[in-house]
């Protein structure tokens, strides 16, 4: 009988007919905004908390009215019997990814695979409401902390509303609002009525997106900096170290106003690579600002650096992953060879490791063989003598990507450059056969 009640409701629902239009009433929005105005500025009204909270209610609403029946993952079946049909529909693209936008009185709605995967505002009810709503509670709070709990709810309201508008900025590529909204949810989190440490990633996500958009907008690398230091400021970072990444961008895109901001974009990557050593981006942000700018320093002395922090630290593998990663950008593959060789003596089971020690074997093999595809030779010997030595370096290489499929079986990379490598030493000892070896796993993977 249940199971009878809940389908007939089900049914039910169905053949109720869709809402025909969007319902906003902004005239009556505007009313009360109206109302409110004429309360803060009576002088009985205007002093008490109470109508600052109201105030920021009422702004709030204001603000979350147009959309406050979208949700992502939504299914479109509720999104129109909420709002109704859409006025048009069509097929869009963002970011390379293919929609179905939806188009209402005061959004668009993209929708992928049936779901409400993002959306875009498209028209306000009132601009500045926001901005309004979260001022006017800090005002309340400041005539009256009693009020802090009422504060702290509408607060709340405003940062969950605008780190999901954050969110779904990104997903249809408008950085710049997303950004600001980040900002404003991080305003909000900090206000003293909050009564809770903010959301430091909010200052960080709202920096690299200012440092994205500065690509095309270079004002915008001012703000990205400013977000990204006061987040550094207050002990945030990533856990890849990428935030130091980021402000060397903000810093380098600004050296067209002040010749000044050179160093500072060095100083940034220096302090980000002696607290992540490790971090890949930094390093090639380093290389490429050595290599670009005169004055800035030798490429070398970032190996001396290094080299004086594994001094007091030897066995930092994450230092030594460092110097490798540096000696690599500057073609030296015999340094970078005895850092990894390093780093498996004081870790002999990091994947890491043994697949980056087998890759600049490879890689020098392959500096090695151009040399010698460029040489001009003279005598069979002479060119018999270099491909022994090549092969050699080849060679090495093998038994640390074998160590990389005991810690990873099956590992697609290390496979495919066992399969290669054995192929190209197939005229030595017992390489035939592990070449057929690495070839069958390499087919069983790829599943040929």
């Amino acid at each position: 009988m249940k199971k009878t009640c809940v389908t007939a409701l089900a049914a039910l629902l169905l053949a109720v007919p869709a809402v025909q239009a969007q319902k906003v009433n902004k005239d009556s929005f505007l009313s009360k905004i109206e109302k409110s105005d004429a309360d803060i500025a009576d002088v009985k009204k205007g002093a008490k908390a109470a109508t600052w909270v109201n105030r920021g209610k009422l702004f709030f609403e204001a603000v979350s009215e147009p959309t406050k029946d979208l949700f992502l993952e939504m299914d479109p079946v509720m999104l129109k019997f909420n709002d109704g049909d859409p006025q048009s529909t069509s097929e869009v693209t963002l970011l390379d990814v293919p929609y179905t936008a939806y188009v209402y009185p005061y959004y668009t709605a993209y929708v992928k695979d049936n779901k409400i995967m993002a959306w875009t505002q498209t028209q306000e009810i009132y601009p500045g409401a926001l901005e309004l709503s979260l001022e006017a509670y800090n005002k309340a709070y400041d005539m009256d902390p009693k009020t802090a709990s009422k504060v702290k709810v509408g607060l709340k309201q405003i940062s969950d509303f605008c780190a999901q508008a954050g969110d779904v900025s990104i997903t249809t590529g408008k950085y710049a609002d997303a950004a600001k909204y980040y900002m404003t949810a991080y305003a909000a989190q900090s206000s003293p009525a909050y009564g809770e440490k903010p959301n430091l990633a909010l200052l960080y996500y709202a920096g690299y997106l200012k440092t994205v958009e500065g690509s095309t907008n270079p004002e915008a690398y001012a703000e990205g900096a400013d977000y990204l230091n006061r987040a550094l400021e207050q002990g945030y970072t990533d856990e890849d170290g990428n935030i130091y990444y980021y402000l060397f961008h903000c810093y380098y895109g600004q050296k067209d106003k002040d010749a000044a901001f050179v160093m500072k974009s060095k100083d940034a990557l220096l302090e980000g690579i002696e607290k992540f050593p490790k971090s890949e981006r930094i390093l090639d942000g380093l290389m490429q600002l050595y290599t670009a700018e005169k004055g800035v320093g030798d490429p070398a002395d970032l190996v001396t650096m290094i080299d004086a922090a594994i001094a007091e630290n030897p066995t930092n593998t994450d230092l030594w992953f460092g110097r490798g990663r540096i000696f690599y950008a500057l073609k030296n593959y015999d340094e970078s060879i005895k850092s990894f060789e390093k780093i498996v003596e004081l870790k002999p089971d990091m994947y890491e490791g043994n697949y980056y020690l087998g890759l600049f074997y490879a890689l020098k093999g392959d500096a090695m063989n151009k040399e010698m595809n460029e040489r001009q030779y003279s005598s069979q010997a002479d060119y018999d003598a270099d491909l022994k030595t090549v092969n050699a370096v080849y060679m090495a290489a093998v038994p640390w990507f074998e160590k990389v499929l005991e810690l990873k079986p099956n590992d697609p990379d290390a496979v495919e450059f066992l399969k290669s490598l054995c192929f190209r030493l197939r005229d030595e000892e017992g390489m035939m056969d592990k070449y057929k070896k690495y070839n069958d796993l390499y087919n069983q993977i790829k599943g040929n």
